[in-house]
């Protein structure tokens, strides 16, 4: 069953926009991909120069050229920008309509907003306060312990203060509701890679359904099997957009859970100088300059396909 929310997205004028979440069976919400602009091409991003602000447009360019709407995965579902009614969707999906209404008037046991939390915790790592954004996100865990698994921001953050145990426990958490995330099973590999090495990872991985993304797919099996990561990069085709992103930036990630600084180093920065990094505002474009601070490397030159 899907509820579908008419609303004006503020970065976009025009007629009304719909937001469409699919309602949860079994308890939990089965989603292939992220629903961020992850699909947005170099081509659509230039014609939208309001995206480098925006975050989570919620329609994405088709492949035709036309919109279509995007089922919100999770994890846009409580993204700053996205609206009040998308966030409290959310909650509905994790809690309830209880916890959605408990949301809509002001908070939870005691104070704190965990819409307002976790906007604050995202602003915050984007800018580097790493340590500050695992404390908003905690807090929304501890007012609303039904959205643990739907914090996959708070997995991120952890990885980068070398919370490894706790980031793991995090995207494994997460995948046990979303079992078709690709990106969080890599994660998860990513944190426990530090911790005992990256074969004895590899023996615990886990294996999530098939992404439509092809890059991912591609990144997806190179992080399971062992491959080297350069079939990766084989599947970019779009000159600076969102596969070049990605591809470069799990290149760099499958490098560094491998001991390679120097090539992790390579990819990431120019994954960071991509347009789409620049101008898309995906959460994970901010997490490639904020591994590209914490490591003090410097940008690399713009990279194309």
């Amino acid at each position: 069953m899907d509820c579908v929310f008419s609303f004006h997205h503020q970065r976009y004028p025009g007629p009304p926009r719909f937001l469409r979440v699919r309602q949860p069976q079994h308890s939990h919400l089965h989603v292939p991909h992220r629903a961020r602009p992850d699909i947005m091409s170099s081509s659509s991003l230039s014609q939208c120069p309001s995206a480098a602000s925006s975050r989570t447009p919620d329609f994405a360019a088709s492949p035709s050229g036309r919109s279509t709407p995007q089922f919100i995965s999770r994890r846009s579902l409580v993204v700053g920008a996205v609206s009040t009614t998308a966030i409290v969707a959310g909650f509905m999906a994790a809690g309830g309509v209880a916890l959605a209404a408990s949301v809509i008037n002001g908070g939870i046991g005691g104070g704190g907003d965990p819409r307002v939390l976790t906007r604050s915790g995202m602003d915050k790592f984007r800018r580097n306060q790493v340590e500050a954004s695992v404390e908003d996100f905690d807090r929304v865990v501890q007012l609303a312990p039904q959205m643990r698994p739907y914090m996959w921001q708070r997995g991120l953050s952890l990885y980068y203060l070398g919370r490894y145990a706790e980031g793991a426990e995090q995207f494994r958490v997460d995948v046990a509701v979303n079992p078709n995330d690709t990106e969080e099973s890599i994660w998860t590999f990513l944190c426990e890679a530090q911790m005992v090495g990256p074969e004895q990872a590899r023996m615990q991985f886990l294996e999530v359904g098939r992404d439509p993304r092809p890059v991912m797919r591609a990144a997806y099996e190179c992080f399971r099997t062992g491959e080297l990561p350069d079939k990766i990069m084989a599947q970019v085709s779009d000159n600076g957009g969102h596969d070049t992103f990605y591809g470069l930036l799990y290149v760099g990630l499958w490098h560094e859970a491998h001991g390679d600084t120097t090539e992790a180093k390579k990819a990431i920065t120019a994954a960071v100088q991509t347009p789409y990094a620049r101008l898309s505002g995906d959460y994970m474009a901010s997490l490639a300059r904020v591994h590209c601070q914490r490591r003090n490397w410097e940008p690399s030159s713009p990279a194309v396909a």
